[in-house]
């Protein structure tokens, strides 16, 4: 048997690769990036009451130094009472007290970027917080006023208006509208929530609204962030007559999703970006199937990346993994936008119990209760597949607990779960606080480190066999997820340096994905159910797996320094 894994000390080159270093100066830094998902309330907790917050995050940056990536994305860290996890947000430039101050928040920026690591923020433009001003003000003024005419106010259907507008059905399942109570008791009008009542949608339409997230976005620019997540994307306009959702919605026919419209919007925000000097990234959340759809907002005048959900949906299978790698691939090349690859985030269920089950995709309405996983295979496949990921064109995002191979924590109390998505199903949903869990971060007691000794216990309970899978426990362990994914990192800086979008399949026997990244840069995913025997190669740079007499196992990943320029000459197409 045979080791594989290359050495942690990033300093000296690794089989004839320079080890090239992040830098804060690149204007096109976004197009390849890795870039490391932070949800606040469970990364680190700097003030001990049980909650993660900013000083948390600041005591940790050097982690994320070593850890290798080039920006930090956070989910809402704003003011916000968090009945979805921040994404009801009642004042976009204010920092959740829980969380920390606006001024914490500007030091994390600066301190960051002088590590080499860029801000990326997360702004929610669909809708807002109940106890936002706006929504507020628009329930105290009343049916016809002009503060309702920033959100989606219709009176109801039937005699008595007791009938929900539309049919709609919320993302959150169950109902779209909840009505309202008019000063003296009496039922008043309905709102427009595509999510949970707390979250009542905006309207456009409204030149207020447009000129509200132009003015946020300036807020956080002027304020050193690298770049803007978009949340729900694709959902802000709606048609203004109401239509019921066609049995087949074709291209920008749905009422809620995907409307031409959008485009002139985030044409605007580009404009705001560009402003700016060096590259202010926009990130859309766009979970849409037309590929060809998703790839026009990918155009120069407007966002410069979008989250690729589809890879993370497929299951571990070699067809279908690689139907979505050219899929994708060849959507973004007319705009020549880069791709991006994403295994997991704050919604999905952690990869290592993902990939450890019969049915290895992913989708929100299978999600349930008591479906078996093997963790072993799982490991063995979420370790594969960060290789796999890291090795294609593109962007990579990596969630936080991936790197440390946590699996998603199932057995929550009930009385511990938070998250809307289970109470809205009626308890049928599992909902995401499994992924959500505080990372462990040291030793063997209670919390695991998440907090400073003495701390309250986390805001959601971690499970006791973490203690395996501590930060600490896995830097002095080298063949730990921690450890793959440091070499990982610090070597794709080599194997696809900036502007390096070359990739070429390569012909490999079934269940097996091959392909070449230029001259001397090969990769190999083994999905089959036997060992595969290597291309000639000069050295391996780094395996998911032990070779076994040479061979790569099932269920693993390598990366090969290749001969000279075989690899680019034996692609095929």
């Amino acid at each position: 048997m045979e080791s594989l894994r290359t050495p942690t000390a990033p300093p000296a080159p690794v089989g004839g690769f320079g080890v090239v270093a992040p830098s804060s100066d690149d204007p096109d830094w976004w197009r390849n990036a890795v870039v490391y998902q932070i949800y606040v309330r469970s990364f680190a907790d700097g003030d001990g009451d049980g909650t993660g917050d900013l000083a948390g995050v600041r005591s940790r940056l050097e982690y994320l130094r070593d850890l290798g990536v080039d920006a930090i994305w956070f989910t809402p860290w704003y003011a916000s009472p968090l009945a979805d996890g921040g994404y009801d947000v009642a004042d976009y430039r204010a920092i959740n007290p829980a969380f920390g101050t606006l001024s914490e928040a500007e030091a994390l920026i600066r301190e960051a970027l002088e590590l080499g690591i860029r801000t990326i923020i997360d702004v929610v433009p669909n809708h807002v917080s109940d106890h936002h001003p706006w929504f507020t003000a628009a329930l105290a003024a009343g049916p016809g006023s002009a503060e309702r005419e920033r959100f989606w106010f219709r009176d109801g259907g039937g005699p008595h208006g007791d009938e929900m507008p539309t049919k709609w059905v919320s993302d959150f399942q169950g109902e779209t509208w909840t009505r309202t109570q008019n000063p003296d008791g009496s039922p008043g009008q309905w709102y427009l929530h595509l999510f949970t009542p707390e979250q009542p949608d905006l309207n456009w339409t409204h030149p207020d609204v447009k000129q509200e997230f132009h003015d946020v976005l300036k807020f956080w620019f002027d304020r050193g962030v690298g770049g803007v997540r978009i949340d729900s994307a694709a959902l802000l306009v709606k048609d203004e007559t109401l239509p019921e959702v066609p049995e087949r919605p074709g291209p920008g026919q749905h009422p809620t999703v995907d409307r031409d419209e959008l485009h002139d919007i985030y044409r605007g925000w580009r404009a705001v970006a560009d402003s700016y000097p060096g590259s202010r990234s926009l990130v859309g959340e766009l979970w849409l199937p037309d590929i060809q759809r998703f790839a026009k907002y990918l155009r120069r005048d407007e966002l410069h990346t979008a989250f690729n959900f589809d890879f993370m949906a497929r299951p571990w299978d070699a067809i279908e993994l690689r139907r979505s790698i050219d899929t994708t691939l060849a959507a973004h090349a007319p705009v020549r936008a880069p791709a991006t690859w994403v295994l997991s985030n704050h919604d999905v269920t952690r990869p290592v119990t993902r990939y450890g089950r019969h049915d290895s995709s992913f989708a929100f309405p299978a999600k349930r209760f008591g479906i078996p996983t093997d963790l072993v295979l799982g490991t063995r496949r979420a370790r594969a597949a960060a290789l796999l990921a890291a090795a294609l064109p593109g962007s990579l995002y990596v969630y936080q607990g991936d790197e440390l191979g946590l699996p998603e924590a199932e057995n929550i109390p009930l009385d511990r779960i938070q998250d809307p998505m289970h109470f809205r199903s009626n308890g049928i949903d599992p909902g995401r606080d499994g992924c959500r869990v505080p990372l462990p971060w040291r030793g063997s007691n209670s919390g695991f480190g998440f907090g400073p000794d003495g701390a309250d216990k986390p805001w959601l309970p971690q499970p006791k066999d973490w203690r395996l899978l501590t930060v600490e426990q896995q830097e002095s362990d080298p063949e730990s997820m921690l450890r793959l994914y440091r070499d990982m990192l610090r070597l794709r800086r080599v194997i696809a340096p900036p502007g390096a979008d070359a990739f070429h399949w390569l012909a490999a026997e079934d269940g097996v994905l091959a392909f070449s990244r230029g001259d001397r840069f090969v990769h190999l995913t083994n999905l089959s159910r036997h060992p595969v025997e290597l291309p000639q190669h000069e050295r391996v740079l780094l395996s998911s797996a032990p070779l076994i007499d040479g061979m790569l196992p099932a269920d693993s990943s390598v990366w090969l320094r290749t001969l000279s320029r075989q690899a680019g000459d034996a692609a095929v197409a």
